[in-house]
């Protein structure tokens, strides 16, 4: 019997439903394979990952184009069956208007979810304004509503990643993000016990999602316990293929070793995976 893939309807109302209740993980690929290769594990959902999409590609995080990021997401859309969360940066533009404009076409590309930052790009002024920050919300909101609704909105402070780790400047941002439409609320870099608890209490009964892209002590469990609703891991996942691709490269060069082969994935399990049913 052939089998039948969900349609973005559908991935979008599972993806909703995973933000009702519990706690779930939203690993980020970079690419088809990796995708695939998550869907193949058991995953639920997926997101993809700006910092993880640009080194594929030779760039530091942020300097791939709209376009480009486009592409990557209907490729990505179009590889998998799980809904697919959007890492879509600061929306592409300066203005909400402009927001609006990258916005529509992302939920054109068929993303369950798109997340939107507060962060400008430019080292000189790292956050934009509230005001405008809420406007750029607001704009994205109007922007997912007239396209039919059901694409889910993330809102992102980002003041603990450029030099603002104030809680409650992170949480008055949330709430207006909030206020101004988001239905997920998000601040990577929270990593204290009790500043993620004060964020989930703040913005409740939406959504929260934590960023948990490095080895740390926390478990799935008493995340979950915290009341986070859902857990990415970022450039985790892209960071960790590249640190064995880093090791194994430098002793070849360096020792003439082949020692960093040690661990590696095996071929034969590769083809046999993309080969079947996930392939």
């Amino acid at each position: 019997m052939s089998h039948v893939r969900p349609s973005i309807a559908d991935k979008r109302r599972a993806f909703h439903k995973l933000h009702e209740s519990g706690c779930f993980v939203l690993p980020n690929p970079w690419d088809v394979g990796s995708a695939r290769y998550l869907q193949g594990l058991g995953f639920k959902a997926l997101a993809t990952t700006s910092s993880g999409f640009a080194w594929s590609h030779g760039h530091r995080d942020g300097a791939m184009s709209r376009d480009r990021v486009l592409d990557h997401l209907t490729e990505m859309v179009e590889a998998t069956d799980l809904p697919i969360n959007a890492d879509f940066e600061n929306g592409f533009a300066p203005d909400a208007a402009g927001v609006a404009q990258s916005v529509r076409l992302a939920v054109e590309a068929g993303v369950a979810g798109l997340s939107i930052e507060d962060s400008t790009g430019h080292a000189a002024q790292a956050l934009f304004a509230q005001d405008a920050a809420v406007e750029r919300i607001r704009a994205a909101r109007k922007a997912i509503d007239k396209a039919g609704g059901d694409t889910l909105l993330v809102a992102r402070a980002e003041c603990f990643l450029h030099g603002r780790p104030d809680i409650e400047f992170a949480i008055q941002r949330l709430k207006a993000y909030a206020d101004a439409g988001a239905d997920c609320l998000y601040a990577p870099g929270v990593t204290s016990p009790d500043h993620i608890a004060a964020v989930v209490a703040a913005v409740a009964p939406k959504p929260v999602n934590m960023l948990m892209g490095w080895q740390g002590d926390f478990t799935l469990q008493q995340i979950a316990a915290l009341g986070v609703r859902r857990v990415s891991v970022g450039g985790g996942l892209a960071c960790a293929a590249w640190g064995g691709f880093m090791r194994a490269a430098k002793l070849l060069l360096e020792q003439g070793k082949f020692d960093g082969f040690a661990g590696a994935a095996s071929g034969r399990e590769l083809d046999e995976f993309f080969g079947g049913t996930h392939g």
